[in-house]
């Protein structure tokens, strides 16, 4: 390892100059005015990965935002390693919140302060320099593809169609995954399974339009009143989702898994002390880490209507909407979820108000099997850097396009994540410790390493 160690220590101040760069373009895929910068995080992507030493590297359009793609091909009969990662960036709502310029990343605590600094722009770039170093040493062991796509954060809803139009092109034996996280910096981890997701819109409509709430309140049906009450409903005491047929598909967990996962270290009371909790909820039955990781949720992600600006304003709205998501487990899928919550939702609505139910997004769970060759390279990466063997988690979390891989292109996922609970990804001041920045290119080299001596 000493000559990756050297590497690094020659250019660090590089890449991270290089990772700052990225970050300083605002690629914010769900907001329509950043399109431009999608592109140009795109070309960002394009000219990092010809600097690093790919033989070459394109932009692919989509029907929504690009596609950055570059290959290095040293022999055809060796493995071939095909990175995916992401561009694009959750919102910086709140704004207020932030300490710093959530575009303007700072160093401060040994952390990069930054929208982007782990998810996904710090732990994708450590790819490229991982990359970068294995070229330059003359330690490339296989062939490697990249692709970055720019609407992680909206669902990926171009990806699988790209996928398909391009499968001969990205023909790969594994797909390598920086976008979750570890448990602790001192307990490594690899995420065996991801959770699928559904994602609506719901509109609510009483009244032709907002009326005084004096003249009209007690006769005429509230639309945010009855959203929340229709909400209220979609859980019961115990947590369970009361949709009809939610959870005809659940396979649930043996014991004797549930206890594997239950080796994973985990402290509830320092949970609570970091979320400033006094006590947690859920599922009945089930511990919290069960409850994050193999277990369906439902959760309100938006809710708005009528006034909330300054002072009082006496109105009777005319409309109330919601966000609101289901993480769902693998063998659930996500287009029966959202037919089932529509129909369900609709039908529970009084005759007071008219409701409808718009899908956004969705996408599958998955699983990694421990036993692949993939998964055991990258134990052995981690333990090397880490000097303990990672323990198998399965996240909370949600990528939806991973399935989609497996589905489209037949490849498997293995998910080398470095990210930290405490880096608040989706959160203003999400931040990326520097030494979780620079293990993370110690580890990848490896993880091609020992890949490529299993397969070849």
């Amino acid at each position: 390892m000493e000559y990756i160690n050297n590497y690094i220590e020659q250019n660090k101040e590089r890449f991270l100059e290089d990772l700052f760069g990225l970050i300083r373009i605002p690629s914010i895929s769900s907001i329509k005015t950043h399109k431009p910068d999608m592109q140009k995080a795109a070309e960002y992507w394009k000219e990092t990965l010809l600097a690093a030493g790919a033989d070459k590297a394109e932009i692919f359009e989509t029907e929504g935002n690009p596609v950055t793609y570059g290959e290095k091909i040293i022999d055809p009969k060796l493995p071939t390693v095909l990175v995916y990662a992401h561009m694009d960036v959750m919102p910086v709502d709140p704004i207020e919140k932030w300490i710093s310029n959530p575009f303007e990343p700072e160093i401060r605590d040994g952390k990069i302060w930054a929208r982007g600094a782990d998810d996904d722009k710090g732990q994708s770039m450590m790819h490229a320099k991982a990359f970068e170093l294995m070229v330059k040493t003359n330690t490339l062991p296989c062939n490697v593809k990249f692709m970055i796509e720019g609407e992680e954060e909206i669902g990926s809803p171009n990806l699988g169609k790209w996928c398909a139009d391009n499968k001969e092109m990205l023909k790969a034996d594994v797909i390598l995954v920086s976008d979750t996280s570890m448990i602790a910096p001192e307990i490594p981890s690899i995420t065996t399974g991801l959770r699928g997701l559904a994602y609506w819109q719901v509109e609510v409509t009483g009244p032709c339009r907002d009326l005084h709430s004096g003249l009209f309140g007690g006769a005429v049906a509230n639309p945010i009143n009855v959203l929340c009450s229709m909400i209220d409903k979609m859980v019961d005491s115990k947590g369970k989702i009361t949709i009809p047929g939610f959870y005809n598909d659940v396979l649930d967990v043996s014991i004797e898994e549930r206890e594997l996962l239950g080796r994973a270290p985990f402290n509830l009371e320092k949970y609570k002390v970091a979320l400033e909790l006094d006590e947690v909820t859920g599922e009945e039955g089930y511990t919290t880490s069960e409850r994050t990781g193999i277990r369906p949720t439902f959760d309100v992600c938006g809710i708005w209507g009528g006034y909330t600006g300054e002072g009082a304003k006496t109105v009777l709205p005319s409309k109330a909407f919601a966000k609101i998501s289901c993480r769902l487990v693998p063998n659930q899928d996500h287009h029966k979820i959202a037919d089932l919550f529509k129909n369900h939702f609709e039908s529970i609505a009084p005759k007071t108000v008219k409701v409808e139910v718009t899908s956004l997004h969705g996408g599958q769970g998955y699983v990694c099997p421990i036993d692949i060759p993939a998964y055991k390279a990258a134990e052995k990466a981690y333990t090397d850097v880490y000097g303990k063997r990672p323990v198998p988690v399965r996240s909370g979390g949600s990528i939806p396009i991973i399935s989609t891989f497996e589905e489209v292109l037949g490849i498997k996922s293995v998910l080398m994540g470095f990210g930290l609970e405490s880096d608040a990804i989706h959160s203003p001041n999400e931040n990326y410790p520097l030494e979780q920045f620079f293990n993370g290119i110690r580890t990848i080299p490896l993880f091609y390493k020992y890949f490529t001596e299993m397969v070849k």
